[in-house]
Order: structure tokens, then C-alpha cells, then sequence
């Protein structure tokens, strides 16, 4: 008898930490327009650039995916003096050859750097919203640093307020979207994941579990998924999709392998260094 209690008991306990991860991997209903965001399909993951000659997250590079009637995915950052900057990195180094931190430096000191030694500057928000003009669909990624998250959330909803193009916002930090559900609700929301310690982050093992299986999802109801195609066979994002069918985003496509992984499971591209349309 004593064993069969013994089993029981942990028959019980698996099937509640089943059900509580059922619970927290839960995203949002969704809105249409995530729907129709994914249908574009396609998008230039930090523009279309082609190194040496175009950087990443350049106005050339975003000019070339609009040119070329494909939307972008663009990387936002906050400045020492609240302007909102299109940058990948928080540090200059890697791009610009310059160890300094953007939110140490204002949107003028950062005016006279240009990007991995072209002419092209490091380009304002505000300078790709009008260069797109609604054309083609943006996924705006939203990138906190040093717990600014309100902040720069906050900026970038004002800045959205006046622009009529399609978009969506998409961060790895839940707080940011637990801001957007809170201040900008209709805004369409995107969770952001990856096996981030495999991918390089230095988080806290349990940070770590909790962001790569989106088990903040509960409490930020996003209105899609964005994944790395790396980690396409993550146990949580297989459980996500078959229970609950979100809008997916599969990042960063480079091949036509993973491209025909990527459809194959029903999700949008975010490429890069290849034509995914050829």
C-alpha cells in the first residue's frame, strides 16, 4: 500500500506541474493583425543589408528591403537623452569600432559615428518610420538595458502614435511586453525566445529557464511567438503550438533548409544573407 501511495503522490505532482506549465506557456488570444503580419511572410532581419557595402540596422539597409517589397525587423535602443536609436548591440564596438555604450551617449554624439566603416550613420527611429511609410510591415524589437524597459517601451508607443504603417513590437523581456499590455494594449505584442545560454547569454540559470520556455507568457499574453529556427524542437514552443496555434516567427533564417523548416511548421521568416524568395 505504502507504494502505491508513493506513486500516486508523484502521479499527482507530475500532473500538476503539467498543468501549471500548460497554464504558464499559455499566450495571448491574439489579435488578426498578428495574423496578418505573419502572412507577409518574409522580412529582413536588421534590413537588407549586404556587408561589407550595407550594414545592418542601416537606412540603406532598410531602403533595400523596402525597395525590394520586404518588410524589416529592426532592433531599438534609448539614448542618455530619451531619443530612440536603431542598433542591435547596446555597445558601439562591434559595429562602429567604438567601446561606448549608447545609453551613456546622446542621439547628436552618436550622429558623427558611422556603421562597420561605410558612410552610413547609426539612423534614428524616427528616420526608418519615415523612410517606410507604411509601405511594408516593421517588427520593431525592443532591447532594455540596465532596466530602462518602461522607458524605452514608453518612447517608443509615443513615437508609434503618429505612424499609420503595420507593425509590431517584439522584446525577450516580458516587462516589456507587461508594459505594452498595460499602457498600449492594442499595440500587437510578440514574446521573443530562444535557448538563450546556448545562444551566448549569461542569465541566471533559473532567468534562463523561465525565458527560454516563455513561462511569463501567462502574465503577458503575447499575441505571437518569435523562436530561433536553431531551436525549432524546444519542448515548450512545440507544447505552445499544438495547444494553442499563436502566429509564429522563426529567426534568423540563413538557408533554404531552414526556410523549408521554418514553413514547414506554419511560422514567417525573419533572413538574412540569402533570398529566401528565389
Amino acid at each position: 500500500m505504502t507504494f502505491l501511495y508513493i506513486i500516486s503522490g508523484l502521479i499527482l505532482i507530475c500532473a500538476v506541474l503539467f498543468g501549471l506549465w500548460v497554464l504558464l506557456i499559455m499566450p495571448g488570444r491574439g489579435k488578426q493583425t498578428a495574423n496578418e503580419l505573419k502572412d507577409v511572410h518574409f522580412f529582413a532581419h536588421r534590413g537588407l543589408h549586404d556587408k561589407p557595402r550595407i550594414p545592418e540596422n542601416s537606412l540603406a539597409a532598410f531602403s533595400r528591403a523596402k525597395e525590394n517589397g520586404l518588410g524589416s525587423e529592426l532592433d531599438v535602443h534609448l539614448c542618455k537623452d530619451g531619443k530612440l536609436i536603431v542598433m542591435h548591440d547596446e555597445s558601439l564596438k562591434r559595429t562602429c569600432s567604438r567601446d561606448l555604450m549608447i545609453c551613456e551617449l546622446t542621439a547628436d554624439e552618436l550622429k558623427g559615428i558611422f556603421l562597420e566603416g561605410t558612410e552610413e550613420k547609426i539612423p534614428l527611429l524616427s528616420e526608418v518610420l519615415a523612410l517606410y511609410s507604411g509601405d511594408y510591415p516593421l517588427i520593431i524589437e525592443l532591447k532594455p538595458y540596465r532596466g530602462n524597459h518602461k522607458e524605452l517601451t514608453d518612447a517608443t508607443v509615443k513615437m508609434l502614435r503618429t505612424y499609420n504603417g503595420r507593425y509590431c513590437i517584439e522584446s525577450f523581456d516580458p516587462r516589456v511586453l507587461l508594459r505594452l499590455k498595460k499602457t498600449a494594449p492594442h499595440i500587437v505584442r510578440g514574446q521573443l525566445s530562444a535557448r538563450l545560454n546556448k545562444g551566448g547569454a549569461k542569465l541566471f540559470f533559473l532567468v534562463n529557464f523561465i525565458l527560454s520556455n516563455m513561462l511569463a507568457n501567462f502574465f503577458t499574453q503575447p499575441d505571437f511567438i518569435a523562436y530561433n529556427i536553431c531551436d525549432i524542437k524546444c519542448a515548450s514552443l512545440r507544447l505552445i503550438k499544438k495547444l494553442y496555434h499563436p502566429p509564429l516567427f522563426y529567426w534568423t533564417v540563413r538557408s533554404k533548409s531552414e526556410q523549408s523548416a521554418a514553413e514547414k511548421d506554419g511560422g514567417a521568416i525573419i533572413f538574412e544573407n540569402f533570398d529566401p524568395r528565389n
